[in-house]
């Protein structure tokens, strides 16, 4: 089938992601994470609408030589996972080798779960810790916890990645989408406020930062041990 153009455009797109990845590393290199984050927000934003593009032009059908699926994977690998190991080498919340051992850690076990055919549930959840790196780096960054729980942490959610436990997509999940969503967007408010302000905004929003950060992290798994209504059976 012919290829066309709006729909390679589509393609190219989301591929953007991948040159926005590499700003990002450009920035962290330099110690910028300001930059850095404001190139991953871009890609985040790509991400989130080159989806609904895709669908609405028919890249299956009309780019069809470009596997969507495969290049969003890519993208979504280095913007989620290695970019954030790359800067958590350099950013001293874990001294040098043992930051090394834990950028690796992130990069081996997101890289192997991104190639897991069971992550997304048939109720739009993830199974597992969903390798959104950039988020728990984020938070990191903005309270400077001890290197015992940065680590303990990491080490955590990247064993987490290879549960059976769930964690929600705030848009795609349908069950509590009505709370989930507002605290996600407030998520996002807050830790734009703590880039926005190198890394110290005020108390009221690093307390916002934390518990909105703790909700998503837990909800999906309180979703699993509290049935929905009508069957005895986790969701």
């Amino acid at each position: 089938m012919k290829t066309k153009p709006l729909a390679f455009a589509v393609h190219l797109l989301t591929g953007s992601g991948a040159a926005l990845a590499l700003m990002a590393l450009i920035a962290a290199t330099a110690g910028n994470w300001r930059q850095m984050f404001g190139w991953l927000v871009l890609a985040l934003i790509v991400d989130g609408i080159d989806g609904p593009l895709a669908r609405k032009v028919d890249t299956k059908h009309n780019a069809a030589n470009w596997d969507g699926t495969v290049l969003d994977l890519v993208v979504d690998y280095l913007t989620y996972v290695f970019i954030p190991a790359y800067a958590l080498v350099y950013s001293e919340l874990i001294p040098w080798p043992w930051s090394l051992v834990a950028a690796l850690f992130i990069a081996l076990t997101g890289v192997v779960y991104f190639a897991d055919v069971r992550m997304k549930t048939a109720d739009n959840c993830f199974m597992g810790f969903p390798a959104v790196w950039q988020m728990p780096l984020l938070v990191f960054l903005t309270f400077q916890p001890p290197v015992w729980v940065t680590a303990a942490s990491i080490v955590l959610m990247g064993l987490g990645q290879f549960t059976w436990l769930k964690f929600i997509h705030p848009v795609r999940t349908e069950r509590w989408r009505k709370v989930n969503l507002p605290i996600c967007l407030a998520w996002v408010v807050f830790g734009a406020w703590s880039v926005w302000e190198n890394f110290d905004p005020p108390q009221a929003v690093k307390l916002g930062l934390l518990l909105s950060s703790a909700w998503l992290l837990l909800v999906g798994i309180v979703m699993q041990l509290v049935p929905v209504r009508g069957t005895a059976k986790l969701s």
